[in-house]
């Protein structure tokens, strides 16, 4: 992702009001040495930190959201979001690397903890809003998560993406099932194509 232009993006719909009306090793059996870990690139590692942080800003969003409108789709999610960033971490133990994540709404990555604090107000503006922002979160987490399943072979690691999309895609249906049901309108797509939103939607 982009996250410099992903940023740039929410907060000029923030000013032009385009939020509020619509048009993110194991052992043996035989009990032998484990096998060696392998050495990532320096491309696998940088996605793997990233993931990790961006599975936890999605879920602490929609912590956040839950707690200002109450609506079940951002607790339910955000239980799912916990499970996704579990299993980054799983990985990021087993290849050595240090884990970025920080207490609740904060973030090592400057660019992330800004567009935390930009999609948190974004979406404390109406439910509508909040809805929108989970939805554009989904989308943004999508694109990256192919991206950086496209930069690794390894078995494991793409096993946890392959999750992480599949999760992403129910997300984004959930968010607009949601969405549709107070505009009464089709969703139009925010980061991807509306070709990808509709095939995922199955539309």
């Amino acid at each position: 992702m982009n996250k410099r232009t992903l940023l740039t993006w929410v907060i000029c719909a923030l000013i032009t009001g385009w939020f509020v009306h619509p048009v993110m090793a194991k052992k043996g059996k035989g009990g032998g040495k484990p096998a060696p870990v392998p050495v990532l690139s320096q491309a696998e590692a940088a996605d793997l930190l990233f993931m990790r942080e961006e599975e936890k800003l999605a879920r602490d969003v929609y912590i956040t959201l839950y707690a200002e409108w109450g609506n079940r789709v951002f607790d339910n999610i955000s239980q799912s979001e916990q499970k996704h960033t579990d299993a980054v971490l799983g990985l990021i133990n087993k290849y050595g690397l240090d884990d970025p994540a920080l207490e609740f709404g904060y973030f090592a990555d400057s660019e992330l903890q800004e567009l935390f604090n930009t999609l948190v107000a974004a979406g404390l503006q109406s439910q509508l809003d909040a809805l929108m922002v989970g939805a554009l979160i989904e989308e943004v987490d999508m694109e990256d998560i192919v991206a950086a399943m496209e930069r690794t072979d390894e078995a494991d690691i793409l096993t946890v993406y392959g999750n992480l999309l599949a999760g992403s895609e129910n997300h984004l249906s959930a968010f607009v099932r949601n969405i549709e049901a107070i505009t009464g309108e089709a969703y139009v797509a925010q980061w991807i194509s509306q070709e990808e939103v509709d095939a995922i939607l199955g539309r």
